[in-house]
């Protein structure tokens, strides 16, 4: 019998790859139910129950920490970066927000027959030198081709190794945390939107903000571990998608002020020229932190110190005075108002 959000659709459709609540359906009733809860018992970690950005096992006094992710965005060179650069910066993120340090990398790459091997060598060049740059191996992965017109040029799928002296970040905020965005948000969403749709020619400020936080924010997260009880990078679906993850079951609320959070006036201007919120659109490299009040101003000086300059406080978790907002997020407007915020995703199928 169909549940939730399967009542409506009878074949995968593009909106279920969105990273919206329609993915997480997908997860939740195809692939979790199917997995015994007593297999995730005996790994001594965590995984499929926590559906966070990746997954931990405990041995002896250090946690391994894995993620993995795949990555089918077109185009696959844009302003301010390509499909390698992507894949290597969103798989040593994924790590970083579960303050994990990026050790080792594994990358599986299908084409098409007919791809360039030229476009293949500058990819794999991106690839190797995110890696590089933050300390990390390149230790295996695959290779296929597969027939002319089977897939769209290449697809590549990242597997990330980390290591933690402490137990890893699982997303459980709690009342009073501060909401904190380490940089401006909806720069990759609104590029790979401008490519779309031709207008890069006519928008040439507007670059894709991926890069690895390895180097800038992993350092804050070591430091500040104990007061930190979320963190995860917005990508599909942006800030409105995470923030409705974080507080959907909880009886709290997240009240965010649309003021405060960082965003170039172009970007915006772009993105509300086509009547798309900023809040639905992914970024790339940025993260997004539930902190203890008590140490968010510290937390923020020093991330702008490590060079995330427009770090700013956005929010704070709540308890709701009125039932029907337990488990909503919350925005208050420029002009004072305040209005629910739902997650609903920039429906760019190949933006990551």
């Amino acid at each position: 019998m169909k549940t939730g959000y399967f009542s409506m659709f009878d074949k995968i459709m593009l909106v279920h790859g969105s990273g919206g609540l329609e993915t997480l359906s997908i997860i939740e009733e195809i692939i979790v139910k199917k997995m015994p809860i007593k297999l995730w018992n005996t790994m001594n970690g965590v995984g499929l129950d926590a559906l966070d950005d990746g997954c931990y096992i405990k041995i002896s006094d250090q946690y391994l920490v894995f993620t993995s992710d795949s990555f089918t965005i077109n185009p696959i060179f844009f302003p301010g970066g390509d499909i390698g650069h992507l894949a290597a910066s969103g798989v040593l993120n994924d790590l970083v927000v579960m303050g994990a340090r990026p050790i080792a990398f594994l990358d599986n790459i299908v084409v098409e027959e007919g791809f360039s091997i030229s476009d293949l060598d500058k990819i794999m060049e991106s690839i190797t030198r995110i890696l590089v740059e933050n300390n990390v191996a390149l230790i295996g992965g695959d290779f296929k081709v597969m027939p002319r017109g089977s897939i769209d040029k290449i697809v590549i799928s990242g597997f990330g190794i980390g290591i933690a002296g402490y137990k890893p970040i699982i997303d459980k905020i709690a009342k009073g945390d501060k909401l904190i965005v380490t940089n401006n948000i909806a720069e990759h969403g609104a590029a790979i939107l401008a490519s779309n749709l031709g207008m890069v020619d006519n928008y040439t400020s507007i670059k894709s903000d991926c890069k690895p936080l390895v180097k800038t924010v992993l350092p804050v997260i070591e430091k500040y571990r104990e007061y930190i009880d979320a963190a995860r990078d917005p990508t599909r679906g942006g800030l409105a998608t995470v923030l409705n993850e974080w507080v959907l079951k909880t009886k709290y609320s997240i009240v965010i002020d649309r003021q405060q959070i960082p965003i170039r006036d172009d970007v915006r201007l772009f993105l509300e020229a086509l009547g798309v919120d900023p809040l639905n659109v992914a970024c790339e490299g940025v993260a997004l932190l539930a902190v203890k009040p008590t140490v968010a101003d510290e937390i923020v000086d020093e991330l702008k110190k490590n060079g995330e300059v427009n770090a700013s406080i956005i929010g704070e978790v709540v308890e709701p005075e009125e039932d029907y907002l337990r488990g909503r997020v919350i925005a208050l407007t420029e002009v004072g108002g305040r209005v629910v915020v739902k997650p609903n995703p920039l429906n760019l199928p190949r933006i990551c």
